[in-house]
């Protein structure tokens, strides 16, 4: 009898504004400007507001910017 049992899968981790604020090193206002304008997609769960940690990956990896010798 073959099982239908699925391999589970990882929830990913959400982080929140004050998470986000301490990883990236910038100010409370600034991280809530970052979710509020959409530049960093966020979910609300009742009032709070949380951010994948793939979302903000892919932001700072968007935001790269190289050094002058980079670009030659």
């Amino acid at each position: 009898m073959l099982s239908s049992h699925k391999p589970e899968t990882q929830t990913e981790y959400l982080m929140s504004p004050e998470e986000l604020q301490s990883f990236l090193g910038v100010s409370r206002t600034y991280a809530y400007g970052l979710l509020s304008s959409g530049t960093l997609p966020s979910i609300r769960i009742g009032k709070l507001r949380r951010v994948r940690r793939s979302d903000v990956d892919a932001f700072l990896e968007a935001n790269l910017e190289c050094s002058a010798q980079e670009r030659r």
